[in-house]
C-alpha cells in the first residue's frame, strides 16, 4: 500500500521545522534525520518502505536546511539546540518514545539523544556516524582520520567556505555527492533537487554552521557515554570520510548493539542499497517498537 507524501510544517523548540510525513497516522513514529549537505529528500528509498510497514514516518529538514528556519547565529547550532528540536517533534506528534535513524549529522544528533535522552526513544538506527566519544578519539590520535576530515577544519573559515559551495551553481556541492558514492546513485533530477534547497536564502552559511558549531563547543558533540537503547549500525566500508574500524569501536560503547557492514558501499549506502538497508530498518523496527495489526 502506498501513502501519500505530506508536507506539514511543525512548530519545535521555537522554530519550525518543514516535515515530510508518511504511513498511517496511529503506526509508530520512526524519525529519519539525515545529514550535510541533504535534506529529506535523502529519505526518498526509505520513506514508503517504512510507511507501507506500518509506521508513521516523519523526514524533517533539520534547522538550517531547505525549508526549515535558519537562525542566524552560530550558537544556534549547538548539539544541546539540534536534539531539543527532534524531542520537540515527538511531542508535536502526541508521542512519548519513538525510534530514530540517523545518517551523517542526523546520526550525530542521533547519539546525542540516545545518550541524553534514553527514556524517549525505542532505539536508533545508525548509518554511517560513529559515536562522538569514538570520533573525538579517532580526530585527535588518529592521524588518516585527520587528513580525511580536513573538509572540518576549512569549514571554519568566515565566508570563503559559502562562496565555494555557491560556485558555478553548486559545483561543490554537486561533486562531493558524485564523488563520493556509486556511480549512478544521484540521478540529475536528485542533483536538481539538491540545488533547490542549497539555494533557499541562507541555507549554506546555516548548513555550515553546525561544524562551526561542533568545533567551538566540541564537548556538546563529544559528551557522550555508554549507549543503553538498542543500536543498529549500518556501515558502508568505501566511505570517503570514516574508517571502517570507527563503527566496531562504536558498536564496542552499546549494550544492546548490532553492527552490519556494507562492503561495497559509500557513505551514501541508503541511497546505494536502498532494498538491504530497507529490510534491515525493518527488521530492527519490528524488535524494538512493532506496529499495530489494523
Amino acid at each position: 500500500m502506498a501513502f501519500d507524501l505530506e508536507h506539514h510544517s511543525v512548530v519545535t523548540n521555537g522554530i519550525r521545522l518543514q516535515v515530510v510525513q508518511c504511513g498511517p497516522a496511529a503506526g509508530p513514529l520512526v524519525i529519519l534525520l539525515h545529514g550535510f549537505p541533504e535534506f529529506w529528500y535523502g529519505w526518498r528509498h526509505q520513506i514508503q518502505a517504512l510507511a507501507a510497514a506500518g509506521y508513521r514516518v516523519w523526514a524533517p529538514d533539520q534547522r538550517g536546511y531547505n525549508l526549515s528556519d535558519k537562525p542566524p547565529r552560530v550558537a544556534d547550532y549547538r548539539m544541546e539546540q539540534l536534539g531539543a528540536d527532534i524531542l520537540g517533534l515527538l511531542d508535536a506528534a502526541g508521542v512519548g518514545k519513538a525510534t530514530l535513524v540517523g545518517h551523517d549529522w542526523g546520526a550525530a544528533v542521533t547519539w546525542w539523544l540516545a545518550a541524553h535522552h534514553p527514556a524517549r526513544l525505542h532505539g536508533v538506527a545508525i548509518l554511517n556516524v560513529p559515536h562522538p566519544a569514538v570520533l573525538g578519539r579517532a580526530l585527535r590520535r588518529a592521524p588518516r582520520q585527520l587528513l580525511r576530515s580536513w573538509y572540518i577544519f576549512f569549514f571554519q573559515l568566515p565566508w570563503l567556505p559559502e562562496k565555494l559551495f555557491w560556485r558555478r551553481q553548486f559545483r561543490f556541492g554537486r561533486g562531493a555527492l558524485r564523488g563520493t558514492s556509486r556511480p549512478g546513485t544521484f540521478t540529475t533530477d536528485d542533483l536538481h533537487r539538491y540545488t533547490e534547497a542549497w539555494a533557499q536564502p541562507g541555507a549554506p552559511t546555516a548548513m555550515l554552521n553546525w561544524y562551526r558549531a561542533a568545533f567551538r563547543q566540541p564537548s556538546g558533540v563529544g559528551e557522550a557515554g555508554r549507549i543503553q537503547v538498542p543500536v543498529r549500525m549500518l556501515w558502508g566500508r568505501h566511505d570517503s570520510f570514516l574508517e571502517p574500524v570507527l563503527a566496531q569501536l562504536s558498536i564496542d560503547l552499546c549494550d544492546q548493539g548490532e553492527l552490519t557492514y556494507f562492503n561495497q558501499a559509500t557513505h551514501w549506502l541508503h541511497q546505494e542499497e536502498p532494498e538491504k538497508v530497507n529490510r534491515l530498518l525493518l527488521e530492527f523496527l519490528r524488535a524494538v517498537s512493532p506496529p499495530v495489526a489494523p
